[in-house]
């Protein structure tokens, strides 16, 4: 299986690469895959270029054909005006409208404030349940006090098994099948009901 993780960090060190190797570590130990890290920051001019002329340069197809071919995706960006990046969105924008079209996807972001974390839930779920991705629950967002806090590594765990999950096509474990059905709850035909009571 291919994880390909999207990082839109644009410092070195960046603590959104830091969150995105750490999402991907925690996938690979639940279900191995091949992970193809995609960094955003080298792709920007022909993310520019493309969205100018609608041809995309060498690098930035290789990474369009990655996430294309991907069986999961792993997405994390900075927090940028309580929104995703420019950067982030500009290269979701230059994908093909089918890319991301029934496709697991672990949203996640780092910022300077533990405020911003609803940048997951107003932002990037919006974002990916557009492109018709399927979002896994858990969002991940690190501010910069969570980096060491059982939290995180709680956080980065759940998300990373539910992506796991979705990838391998298991199904998830829930509420155990009933044996069987009460007959109180038995379901009488409406025309039958309807006799019943003279009507």
């Amino acid at each position: 299986m291919k994880l390909v993780v999207v990082s839109a960090g644009l410092s070195v060190p960046s603590s959104t690469r830091l969150l995105a190797d750490r999402l991907a570590a925690a996938v690979d130990r639940l279900a191995p895959v091949d992970v193809q890290v995609v960094e955003l920051r080298y792709l920007a001019v022909e993310i520019a270029h493309h969205l100018t002329n609608g041809f995309p340069g060498r690098a930035l197809a290789a990474a369009q054909d990655a996430v294309a071919g991907a069986d999961g995706l792993a997405v994390v960006t900075p927090v940028f005006s309580a929104s995703y990046s420019g950067l982030f969105k500009s290269f979701f924008d230059v994908l093909d409208k089918d890319a991301l079209a029934g496709k697991p996807v672990l949203i996640g972001a780092t910022g300077g404030t533990a405020r911003h974390s609803l940048v997951l839930d107003h932002a990037l779920r919006p974002l990916f349940a557009y492109l018709r991705a399927v979002v896994v629950p858990t969002g991940v967002y690190a501010a910069s006090e969570d980096w060491g806090a059982q939290g995180l590594a709680d956080r980065v765990e759940r998300a990373a098994g539910e992506l796991a999950t979705l990838m391998t096509g298991r199904p998830a474990a829930g509420p155990a099948e009933p044996e069987e059905a009460d007959d109180a709850l038995t379901v009488v035909p409406f025309e039958q009901r309807l006799a019943e009571l003279g009507a």
